[in-house]
């Protein structure tokens, strides 16, 4: 412990001072993030890894996870290794850390072999803090030479439920982070994830090994987000209306980049501040987009679910659905996206009758038939040019749509057959490719200086990369090609080929950025009959796929649980109060009283007859409410037969 001084604020008397105790990892979130204050939980989950205990923290989205392993991590001798799925995430946090003055490095897919060796290197000598790697590196022979010599204080699971089969967003990479355990048996593990059923819950703990259950869940409850749903066969007129007569900043989510671009067009012919994000922008441009949302230039943004990882906009007043999502997982993480600020805010679902046959079709496009992923699988190799026998562990750069396009098919059934082959273990496809440039100087510092290049623009860049980013001799650096050209009053192909020249020279290594996707063979080509997908990838899959898309719909439709109580439910919290804001709380009961009346009525009267019978005037009082709606609740639940009269005439449960 040591003593803190801090001013006294507010309600406090002016000028004088107090002395606080604070402990070593408030000293860090007060240091690095400027935080007086744990939020909710998140100190919880670092004394339970700080004690040794495998750790499973259940947070909503806007909960701070990422926190919890970085002030752990900070307070110790070692490093962190951070398993998480987005590459662009990654890269966002790294830079993160790293604008903290926190030595951070990333390993990922589409790395060449030099970048990953230098990065390991970097991890057991350079005494970085941080090491974030995406689940397909783990075991990959260049990256587990290195894995064993590695001095770790934790290893933190980021989107944890993408380890479960029955998870939404299951991924085959992550079950390989329960074999790297064998190499760290006193390393404690911290998984963490937004959204997860209790079955999902249990499994991430067995699949990671935890010698011993240890959930550390912060309630799902959001009481200042009302859900609402509304039945609309206009959608677009409907939403249309609502965003006019909303104030502040929106999300609105839609299944199609289409659907993004002409929805952001009308809102905008309408005099609306939109704009549209989907993962097939560049990445500069999404960037771009992002920013001028955060800070207000742009009002609402039209996304695809690739806006929002990453995203803390505390103030967005409303999330809109007008396509159905395909989990109330994902529901509930992109709806968590309003609100943050504790501030009143909205998510709104758009129904309309066409909606259950769309999501009934989502799921047996996302299962194409074994005979049409063996074609997917035979027509890739022969676009790639992979012979027979060849092009185990090679990188390819892949265009989807151009090769749907080529080989006629639906692009749906490209995707989501590369999708199962990925679960099956034949191929690693990344649609969230590293596409900035990187640049790693090759010659030492001492010997650049000595090198003539015999040319002034060539002398004028080497001067500009050195001053505008540091690390260059230790690691590779992303760059920006389009803020260099500026600088230095060249053209784009001017840049381009004088950073390829100092390539060639063996000054730098420059690998320019690439946009397209990228496939990874996992074996050699097959025949197409040894292309077979399993039962529990495909049946299994499929079934529980059923039954996600069975819950959104019946949360749509349902005109008798509150919104709240019923996504709460799905979650593992049974009996949660009303909300009483709803569309459903606010909606009139047969009884003719407001549902929210009714449920919270009902549920005191339940709770007195349980304790024995009731004369009505006494129901009333137990109650807390009117002697005309308590009449009204009785008389309903009688002429429903679940109570009755006795001998005495006092109300009892019926048997």
């Amino acid at each position: 412990m040591r003593l803190l001084l801090r001013k006294i604020k507010k309600n406090e008397r002016k000028n004088e001072y107090v002395w606080l105790t604070m402990d070593t990892y408030s000293e860090i979130l007060l240091k690095y993030w400027g935080y007086q204050q744990f939020r909710p939980l998140q100190e919880e989950i670092i004394r339970a890894v700080a004690a040794g205990k495998d750790t499973l923290g259940l947070m909503p989205t806007g909960g701070g996870k990422s926190v919890t392993f970085q002030v752990y991590s900070l307070s110790t001798v070692g490093m962190c290794l951070v398993v998480t799925p987005l590459i662009s995430l990654i890269n966002d946090q790294v830079d993160s850390l790293r604008a903290k003055g926190i030595k951070a490095l990333a390993i990922y897919s589409g790395m060449s072999t030099r970048e990953i060796e230098i990065a390991c290197n970097n991890a057991v000598y350079g005494d970085y803090k941080f090491l974030y790697v995406s689940p397909e590196r783990l075991l990959s022979p260049n990256f587990v030479e290195y894995l064993v010599r590695f001095n770790l204080n934790l290893i933190a699971v980021d989107e944890a439920h993408c380890i479960s089969q029955w998870g939404y967003d299951f991924r085959p990479s992550y079950l390989q982070i329960a074999e790297i355990r064998k190499f760290f048996p006193k390393v404690p593990v911290l998984a963490l994830t937004a959204t997860a059923t209790m079955d999902v819950v249990d499994d991430i703990q067995d699949k990671l090994l935890f010698p011993q259950k240890n959930l550390l869940k912060k309630s799902f409850v959001r009481e200042n987000l009302t859900y609402l749903v509304r039945q609309k066969e206009d959608k677009l007129g409907y939403l249309s209306e609502t965003v006019s007569k909303s104030k502040g900043s929106g999300i609105i989510y839609v299944r199609s980049r289409k659907k993004c671009r002409e929805i952001s067009e009308m809102l905008r012919q309408q005099g609306v501040t939109a704009d549209f994000y989907h993962a097939g922008l560049d990445s500069a441009l999404r960037k771009e987009k992002q920013n001028r949302w955060m800070k207000g230039d742009s009002r609402v943004m039209v996304a695809t679910n690739a806006f929002g990882m990453g995203i803390d906009k505390s103030d967005v007043r409303f999330v809109l659905h007008p396509d159905l999502p395909d989990s109330l997982e994902a529901y509930f993480q992109e709806a968590g996206r309003a609100g943050r600020d504790g501030e009143r805010a909205v998510a709104l679902l758009i129904c309309n009758g066409t909606d259950k046959r769309r999501l009934h079709k989502m799921v047996s496009d996302a299962f194409p038939e074994q005979e049409r992923i063996r074609a997917v699988y035979q027509a890739l190799c022969d676009y790639l040019q992979i012979a027979v026998g060849t092009g185990k562990y090679g990188f390819y750069t892949f265009q989807p749509e151009d090769f749907a396009r080529k080989f006629n098919f639906p692009f749906t059934m490209v995707y989501h057959s590369l999708k199962l082959m990925e679960r099956e273990g034949f191929l690693e496809y990344t649609d969230d490719p590293e596409n900035s440039s990187r640049l790693y100087f090759l010659v030492h510092r001492d010997e650049l200086y000595r090198t003539e290049t015999g040319s002034k623009s060539l002398e004028s860049l080497i001067g500009m990369l050195l001053r505008s980013y540091t690390g260059l001799f230790n690691e590779y650096v992303r760059i920006d090609e389009i803020l260099l050209a500026r600088r230095l009053e060249m053209t784009a192909d001017e840049l381009y080929q004088n950073l390829k020249y100092l390539s060639q020279q063996k000054i730098v290594h420059y690998i320019p950025k690439r946009e397209a996707p990228v496939v990874q063979l996992l074996t050699e080509r097959l025949s197409p009959d040894r292309i077979r997908i399993s039962a529990t990838n495909y049946h299994d899959r499929k079934v529980n796929y059923q039954k996600r898309v069975d819950a959104v719909i019946d949360y749509a439709k349902s005109e008798s649980v509150c919104r709240s109580v019923q996504l709460l439910a799905y979650f593992g919290e049974p009996g949660s109060r009303s909300c009483g804001l709803c569309d459903v709380c606010k909606g009139e009961h047969q009884s003719g009283i407001s549902n929210a009346e009714f449920a919270a009525i009902s549920q005191r009267i339940f709770q007195s007859l349980q304790d024995g019978p009731r004369e009505i005037r006494e129901l009333y009082e137990e109650a807390e409410a009117t002697e005309k709606s308590t009449l009204r609740v009785t008389r309903w639940l009688m002429d429903q037969g679940i109570v009755e009269l006795n001998g005495n005439n006092k109300l009892v449960l019926k048997d």
